[in-house]
């Protein structure tokens, strides 16, 4: 800036404040999120490790946050070597769309390649976990079978939303 226009600036600045009665700071500049926590993060593996005990289907079990971050894993006797990195990012994936990885796999099958090089995990299996009308994380499984991942995952999902909204 030249000096000119800063000193313009700096005469505009107090006037500007003035006219808006100082109204342009007094709002908050946060908000308030809410994320799972480690108990409610436990809650989603043992929910989700029922269902795959139903199933006869050993798989892995990822929680992550709203941001995508790891938060409680379960690697179930069985499973593919493969298996924990496949669950950790379908939750991830479903965690920062705020959508089921389904849902990802669904537009990668329909040609919007963009996805796969954003580096995301475009397989079915991952659901997001939802407090109210909040998403605050992403259950992610891998078995052997995509339907049983996602059969597992949304029954871990619907058990975290009906405790969610008792407490």
């Amino acid at each position: 800036m030249t000096s000119t226009v800063k000193k313009i600036a700096y005469l505009i600045w107090p006037v500007l404040l003035a006219c808006a009665g100082g109204n342009a700071w007094t709002a908050d500049p946060t908000f308030t999120v809410k994320t799972i926590s480690e108990s409610g993060a436990q809650q989603v593996l043992i929910a989700a490790e029922h269902e795959a005990e139903k199933l006869h289907a050993p798989c892995a079990i990822a929680v992550v946050d709203a941001g995508g971050t790891l938060v409680a894993f379960l690697k179930m006797d069985g499973v593919r070597s493969g298996s924990p990195d496949l669950a950790i990012g379908k939750a991830r994936t479903s965690a920062l769309l705020q959508r089921p990885s389904a849902e990802t796999e669904g537009n990668v099958d329909n040609g919007r390649l963009a996805f796969v090089t954003a580096g995301l995990m475009t397989l079915r299996g991952g659901v997001p976990l939802m407090a109210g009308e909040q998403v605050v994380g992403a259950v992610g499984v891998a078995s052997l079978n995509k339907d049983n991942d996602v059969t597992i995952a949304q029954a871990a999902a619907a058990a975290f939303a009906s405790l969610s909204t008792t407490h």
